[in-house]
């Protein structure tokens, strides 16, 4: 039986795709103080301009440059893998897939955008790069694609996952970035909100404002911010995973009838997930599935409106489900899912019923994790844990209704540097949190006042 299936080399993408031509509803645009449309030249402090161009595009397929081309290929094309071992522990009739992106340098998915970010800036003449970090693989990821451009990077990591992942800040340093426990003395933003909250264990929305104001407070210009999740240009980079996989499972002579992806940001749900949202849109039945927390349930329980997406309001409002930019959530252990927004492409998915959101608490995330390692053989990050549950709800559905489905979810991202957050499950030491109504009501109390979308909609 085969359970790896692998492309040459000549076989990767040479195009990215872009979800934002074929949305059944146009995407939104991001909004500036003054409600109105922002123009892409009000982004140019931030970004710089070539990946702006890819931010606001509408083009269906966006050539990839060979430059991009060739340090993918350092990983890629990643395998898809079948996981008949997990399969015959469930005792299910489903064939599970998944694609297998923990065999890049930084251990995940991230490198797929941070080439391609750290390439338009260098070829657009910027010196150094800042950005944000949750669990540390964004930060790792962007780190290492700097080291191979020649770019500075300095990397702001949410305070209780510096402190719980101090390898991840080992790893980034290895590759020239250097780590910063954010709320951070660095900046104005950082220094307040540690003498407002000196305990806090900060949040991405707090990293994000650092990384930006750090960023344009650059006398000299030659610093420009990034982002690894969210943005449309990053769902646009991270496509390669499902372009892959499309030609994979045809190779298995497979077609998904499920597709799975935790959710956080939404870039490694999006990279596996939007080719086969369009072959949904052009009649293919497909059950999109967006997994995320129970405790950080952004799609589940949140609304679609206008926020900002960091907690100092520096960033555009964006159109997408948001539990608040002042929202601090629970520390759990999938950092990389602890994010109050979600990308507004994922976001307009899910509205036009292309996906649809589940959330699952952290004790089932890890216990299939763990099913998974003793199976697969591969320990996954907390982060992926939740798309493997998910995988196994799916697959003991398939088995109380006697289908065989198949199910395909993204591995985005091996847990070797996670361990303390399995010491933690194994030694009983973990519990598991769920956002009530209220404390959601409560925490999406500074959205009142930003535009509705469908007053904006109207507008347009």
């Amino acid at each position: 039986m085969t359970v790896k299936y692998l492309l040459d080399e000549k076989e990767m993408p040479k195009q990215w795709y872009n979800l934002a031509a074929d949305l059944p509803s146009k995407p939104l645009p991001p909004l500036g103080p003054d409600g109105k449309p922002i123009s892409a030249q009000a982004l140019a402090p931030v970004f710089p301009m070539n990946i702006i161009e890819q931010e606001v595009s509408s083009e269906r397929w966006i050539d990839i440059p060979p430059e991009v081309g060739e340090m993918l290929s350092r990983w890629r094309p990643t395998p898809l893998r079948r996981a008949v071992f997990l399969e015959r522990a469930l005792g299910t009739p489903a064939k599970i897939f998944y694609k297998d992106e923990s065999v890049s340098p930084a251990g995940s998915h991230k490198p797929n955008t941070a080439v391609a970010q750290a390439y338009y800036n260098k070829v657009f003449g910027i010196k150094h790069l800042t950005t944000e970090t949750g669990a540390g693989q964004w930060g790792s990821a962007l780190s290492f694609a700097c080291s191979l451009v020649g770019l500075e990077c300095k990397v702001f990591m949410v305070r209780v996952s510096f402190e719980q992942k101090p390898y991840r800040k080992f790893l980034m340093e290895a590759w020239g970035g250097k780590c910063i426990p954010s709320p951070s003395k660095e900046t104005n933003f950082g220094r307040r909100i540690l003498a407002e909250m000196p305990d806090t264990p900060g949040s991405l929305g707090i990293a994000i404002s650092e990384a930006i104001e750090a960023a344009v407070s650059d006398a000299s210009g030659k610093t420009r911010y990034s982002l690894g999740s969210v943005l449309n240009h990053v769902m646009l980079h991270q496509t390669v995973i499902g372009l892959e996989a499309q030609k994979q499972m045809a190779a298995a002579g497979e077609s998904p009838d499920v597709v799975i992806g935790c959710v956080g940001g939404g870039s490694n749900f999006a990279g596996l997930s939007f080719p086969f949202i369009r072959e949904k849109i052009h009649g293919k039945k497909i059950d999109v599935i967006a997994v995320e927390p129970s405790s950080c349930p952004t799609l589940t329980k949140a609304p679609f409106g206008y926020d900002h997406g960091d907690t100092a309001k520096m960033t555009p409002l964006l159109a997408m489900h948001s539990l608040g930019h002042a929202f601090v959530p629970t520390a759990i252990h999938a950092g990389g899912l602890r994010y109050h927004g979600m990308a507004p492409l994922v976001s307009q998915a899910v509205e036009d019923g292309l996906a649809r959101a589940e959330a699952i608490p952290q004790l089932e995330c890890f216990e299939a994790a763990i099913l998974f390692a003793r199976t697969e053989g591969i320990l996954p990050a907390p982060e992926t844990s939740h798309a493997i549950a998910s995988a196994v709800r799916a697959a003991k559905r398939a088995k109380a209704e006697g289908k065989s489905k198949v199910i395909l979810f993204n591995l985005s991202g091996h847990g070797f540097l996670d361990l303390s957050g399995y010491d933690k499950y194994l030694s009983g030491k973990l519990i598991d949190h769920e956002m009530t109504d209220a404390e959601v009501e409560v925490s999406r109390e500074c959205l009142s006042g930003f535009p509705n979308p469908a007053d904006v909609r109207k507008s347009l």
